[in-house]
């Protein structure tokens, strides 16, 4: 299989095989994702990938009700687990990102409601020859990352947003020798 040239290891092959591009509409797996982009800056999604049952653990399965209610001595535990990035500003963010989340929840019913218009409520069809053909962010990136931040989200910049709507399915950015891009709707 010729899959997008990124997919080399044992854990980013599964997660490009079945996760990444596509469509994800439950409001739990986004706020995961959107926390996990953010907990990649700086570093690799590799590292984040060896991370992530153990943060699905420390973050209470990514319950945003739980997480928005973390204390001084939860943030202090979070800071000594080694299963997790260890920062405080990472984490600090989860905190408020799981209150802004609760917010817009409130407000549109759904973070997936809110999230999808980005990209007029349906995957965007790109064609990439090759990854250096992906652009880092997007005029939607753009978008997203300032309506979040104006929410009170933390560590939502356009890359990472641009990151989060290639996770989620919001772009198809698989390589159009990829499977997965014709698989996921590439034409």
């Amino acid at each position: 299989m010729s899959r997008c040239a990124w997919a080399k290891t044992e854990l980013s092959i599964p997660y490009h095989d079945r996760e990444w591009g596509v469509p994800v509409h439950d409001d739990r797996v986004l706020f995961e994702l959107l926390n996990l982009e953010g907990a990649q800056a700086g570093l690799s999604w590799e590292t984040i990938l060896k991370k992530r049952e153990s943060y699905r653990a420390a973050f209470d399965h990514w319950d945003a009700r739980k997480i928005a209610r973390y204390d001084a001595d939860k943030v202090a535990a979070l800071l000594a687990n080694p299963g997790i990035v260890r920062n405080r500003l990472k984490v600090a963010a989860t905190i408020l990102n799981a209150q802004a989340f609760l917010a817009v929840q409130k407000e549109f019913g759904s973070f997936d409601a809110f999230l999808w218009p980005f990209v007029g409520g349906q995957p965007l069809q790109n064609r990439r020859v090759s990854m250096k053909d992906i652009p880092p962010r997007t005029a939607e990136s753009d978008a997203l990352s300032k309506a979040l931040l104006k929410r009170g989200f933390k560590f939502v910049g356009s890359t990472i947003c641009y990151a989060l709507m290639q996770a989620v399915g919001m772009v198809n950015d698989h390589c159009q020798d990829c499977p997965r891009w014709r698989e996921l709707g590439g034409r």
